[in-house]
C-alpha cells in the first residue's frame, strides 16, 4: 500500500467530485436547455473519473475518499448567495465553471508532475486528467465564445 498514492489520489477525488457537484448546481440554475444539459453530462463524466480514481484507492488498500471538500461547500453556498444577489443568467454560471475548470486543471497538473505515486497510480491519474482536459477546454471556448 502507498500512502503518497492513496494521499494523492484522495485529493483528487475530492476536487473532482466538488467539480461534479458545481456541474450539477450549474444544470439546476442554467437558463439554456443546451447548457443544463451539457453541464449534466460533464457532472456524469466526473462522476465516473471520481469511480475510477476511488477504484484505484480501494485497489491500493486504502480507504477512498467519499465526498466533497468543505471549501467546495463553502463556495457552492458563496456561489448560491452572489446567484441570488446577482441573478443566476448563462454568462455568469458559464464564467464560474470555468474558474473551477482552471482550479481542477491545476491540481491533476500538480499530481501528475509528482514522482513519488506509482506508474500504475499515474496511468489512472492520467485517464482522469484526460477528461479534465477536455471539459476545461470545451467551457474555456464557451466562455470565450459568448464573451
Amino acid at each position: 500500500m502507498s500512502d503518497t498514492d492513496i494521499s494523492v489520489l484522495n485529493g483528487l477525488i475530492k476536487t473532482t467530485l466538488d467539480s461534479m457537484k458545481g456541474y450539477e448546481d450549474a444544470a439546476k440554475d442554467a437558463e439554456s436547455t443546451q447548457f443544463a444539459t451539457m453541464f449534466a453530462d460533464f457532472a456524469r463524466d466526473r462522476a465516473q473519473v471520481a469511480t475510477k480514481l476511488q477504484d484505484q484507492v480501494r485497489t491500493l488498500g486504502g480507504e477512498p475518499e467519499l465526498d466533497s471538500s468543505m471549501l467546495a461547500a463553502a463556495h457552492r453556498t458563496f456561489m448560491d448567495l452572489k446567484q441570488a444577489i446577482t441573478g443566476k443568467d448563462d454568462k455568469a454560471i458559464i464564467n464560474e465553471v470555468e474558474r473551477g475548470e482552471d482550479h481542477i486543471k491545476a491540481k491533476y497538473e500538480d499530481a501528475m508532475k509528482d514522482t513519488d505515486v506509482s506508474p500504475a497510480t499515474q496511468g489512472v491519474i492520467k485517464d482522469g486528467f484526460a477528461s479534465v482536459r477536455e471539459g476545461h477546454d470545451k467551457m474555456s471556448a464557451l466562455k470565450h465564445s459568448i464573451a
